[in-house]
């Protein structure tokens, strides 16, 4: 059953990379769009996402469940270490999704929907921010386990893992990433010059992705940051790297012929390529400390745990993945054909 529930963690994790990704990503392309693009992306966002949006961060409740019943000992060090950066996004999460309804629903129009719109845009971006300053800090090498606190401060302890130059690169990389996804997803559900805007907005965080992470990885070998290091000499994940790159070149072509469903497509895969190259490189060992490498299965819970909740992930994969497919078919979030 250990297998069964690393199968639903790293699914939902993929699955909250995209849909929660692209979710995110819809208020940092509404941040960055003109002011004249601004009042159509804002009702494009609404009538795509509204729908939805809520239902995104399922699979960040089902990650957290899981670390905390299985794997106790990361689930710890997460919670401990990472309080602050983890606080913050839970509050930007909080803030965005109030101005998100709110901006919708205020029957006054005033200077509040000012606030609402500047709310939920902010957040948008902050959010995935502070998600990746959060990944950043577990693999960056920084963190000071409590056995050896003599001599450290708190600004060691919580605040220098993660509050760096390499953790602001990973984090504005999946700022970027979710904004690919968002603009690339608008692309269908939009016409006309709204569609070329989207277009236009794929393209451009497409090469502020693709300069990140040549900056990332640049930076990471640089530094001697041992994940990074790792990363580039692990042959499968430079494979997945190069493969993501050499599919660079449909997607910019499905992206200038306003492809819906092909750029969808091509999006989803450079995701699963990034993150299968991430995890391939150092798994099960996810937490890299100043003096260790962690692995996710040192100190899990007992063997009944871990069968009891690997059924109670089957029985309830059988109850949400169906009903999750079809409330995102019934509001048109999946398309399997290209259509005129």
């Amino acid at each position: 059953m250990l297998y069964v529930v690393l199968f639903f963690l790293l699914f939902s994790l993929l699955l909250y990379v995209m849909l929660g990704g692209a979710d995110f990503g819809a208020g940092i392309v509404e941040l960055f769009a003109s002011k004249k693009n601004r009042s159509h992306t804002r009702d494009i966002i609404y009538r795509v996402i509204g729908p939805v949006w809520e239902a995104n961060h399922i699979w960040l409740i089902i990650m957290l469940v899981i670390l905390w019943v299985a794997f106790p000992a990361y689930f710890n060090i997460m919670v401990i270490y990472l309080h602050i950066p983890l606080t913050l996004v839970l509050l930007g999460i909080t803030i965005r999704g109030v101005a998100f309804v709110f901006r919708h629903y205020d029957a006054v129009i005033d200077r509040s929907q000012f606030w609402y719109n500047w709310l939920f845009r902010i957040g948008s971006f902050v959010t995935p921010v502070f998600l990746g300053l959060s990944f950043s800090a577990l693999i960056g090498g920084k963190i000071i386990t409590m056995e050896e606190y003599a001599g450290s401060s708190f600004y060691d302890f919580f605040i220098n893992p993660w509050f760096n130059l390499f953790g602001l690169l990973v984090g504005l990389f999946y700022a970027a990433l979710c904004a690919f996804l968002a603009a690339t997803l608008l692309i269908g559900e939009s016409d006309g010059m709204e569609k070329s805007h989207f277009s236009r907005s794929s393209a451009i965080f497409t090469i502020m992705l693709v300069v990140l992470g040549f900056v990332l990885l640049t930076y990471g070998y640089i530094y001697e940051i041992k994940f990074v290091r790792d990363f580039i000499e692990n042959p499968i994940a430079i494979l997945c790297v190069v493969l993501s790159g050499i599919l660079l070149l449909p997607l910019w072509k499905f992206i200038r012929q306003q492809r819906r469903i092909a750029s969808r497509y091509m999006a989803g895969i450079q995701v699963i390529l990034i993150l299968f190259a991430a995890i391939v490189t150092h798994f099960p060992y996810f937490i890299i400390t100043a003096d260790q490498e962690i692995s996710l299965l040192d100190n899990i819970a007992p063997e009944s745990t871990i069968t009891n909740l690997g059924w109670m992930l089957i029985i309830g994969g059988t109850v949400i993945l169906p009903g999750l497919f079809h409330l995102m078919k019934s509001f048109k979030m999946i398309k399997v054909l290209e259509k005129p």
